[in-house]
């Protein structure tokens, strides 16, 4: 009788799960980053809403020359969120809103793994099409803020 091939030395099956959302359950956090980086964009925006913002120029190089970027009104709509102006953060870039929930959930998954030992794991497989979706929604908030620019100058 012939013995089983070793399974340890064989080669994995490629991953074949289908889906672009995989959600799982994990004894201990894989994503440490984004804890001190959600705590300390919290913080910093929280600072400036309560000091106002600083007396330096944040804009990047293309501003000069009349172009708005996707994150133009960034700071300022996290700030405005932070105050609970949600209409003026919206003008300024509606991406803030998504910034500041991504950071309150992302504080929030850890204070919850830190209390039961588990950490909830989200991984995105993005498809061709997600991908287009993703260079669309760029696009569109992009035209936006070039839209307000006399806003944001």
């Amino acid at each position: 009788m012939n013995a089983p091939a070793d399974r340890r030395s064989s080669p994995r099956p490629p991953d074949r799960r289908s889906g672009v959302l995989h959600v799982r359950v994990a004894r201990e956090d894989h994503h440490r980053l984004l804890v001190p980086l959600a705590a300390s964009g919290l913080l910093t925006a929280a600072m400036l809403a309560v000091v106002g913002l600083p007396p330096v120029d944040l804009h990047g190089p293309l501003h000069y020359l009349g172009v708005m970027d996707p994150l133009c009104g960034m700071t300022r709509g996290t700030v405005a969120v932070l105050r609970g102006q949600l209409a003026l953060a919206w003008a300024y870039n509606p991406a803030s809103l998504l910034l500041v929930a991504g950071a309150a959930l992302a504080l929030g998954r850890w204070l919850v793994g830190w209390l039961t030992g588990r950490w909830l794991e989200v991984r995105v497989r993005p498809s061709r099409v997600a991908w287009a979706v993703a260079a669309v929604a760029v696009l569109v908030l992009w035209a936006n803020q070039q839209a307000h620019a006399a806003l944001l100058d």
